[in-house]
């Protein structure tokens, strides 16, 4: 079994994400405590899609953030680029696709909405992935990034992160294929912008109207956006 380092070098992370894949859906759901539907749903609803929309389930992984999206009634892919994951979610009855963040197999503006949960830390160049996400959307289209984020609460904010760095990594050990995935994850998260500086940097690479909700204290935040035109 394999970690990444901070460094994300793709194939390491592709290769550590593979390593996670089997049982990478029950430990998220054990590390967030329940929390992980509460946030595949906000997700759904704050990229206001419904029938004849096109949308590009990015980083999705076993594809069952995919599947929620699709209960809008929408058509929507899941890319991902490790083939194990996708593979784990085999059996979800979604199009999947293998294709890296950077350089996406999809031609400009083929999509009314992208989103990325959970997987935009995990790209080398998120300036770079960005800003394909916003080439495969049309114009006017729309851009949720769900992601771990900074508890807008000082003494929450604390056990938040003692939690990440301590108790993730041991819980991690119970339930996951590869526990060493979770130092990884929780350094890659205790790295992460905050907010504000996330929504600056998703406005440098070819969105506008940015704004941000946060959820759950706001471990986790959702950053929507449009691609500018008509």
């Amino acid at each position: 079994m394999s970690r990444a380092s901070l460094e994300k070098n793709p194939h390491e992370v592709a290769s550590m994400f593979d390593g996670v894949a089997r049982r990478y859906d029950l430990t998220n759901t054990v590390l967030s405590l329940g929390q992980d539907r509460f946030w595949r749903r906000a997700t759904r609803a704050a990229l206001q899609i419904g029938p004849g929309d096109k949308v590009l389930d990015l980083a999705a992984g076993t594809a069952v953030s995919t599947v929620e999206l699709a209960a809008s009634g929408a058509w929507c892919v899941a890319a991902d680029f490790s083939v194990g994951m996708l593979g784990a979610g085999a059996r979800r009855d979604v199009p999947k696709v293998a294709g890296d963040a950077t350089r996406l197999p999809f031609d400009d503006g083929v999509f009314d909405a992208v989103t990325i949960s959970f997987g935009l830390r995990n790209v080398v160049d998120h300036a770079a992935g960005l800003r394909e996400m916003a080439r495969v959307t049309r114009p006017g289209g729309r851009l949720v990034v769900c992601e771990f984020s900074t508890p807008t609460y000082g003494p929450f904010a604390t056990l938040y992160k003692e939690y990440l760095m301590q108790a993730l990594p041991r819980m991690a050990r119970t339930v996951s294929s590869n526990p060493d995935a979770y130092v990884y994850l929780a350094e890659s998260i205790r790295a992460w912008p905050d907010q504000p500086a996330l929504a600056q940097r998703i406005e440098d690479n070819g969105w506008s109207q940015v704004r941000w909700r946060n959820l759950s204290g706001g471990i986790v935040a959702l950053h929507a956006a449009v691609k500018p035109g008509t």
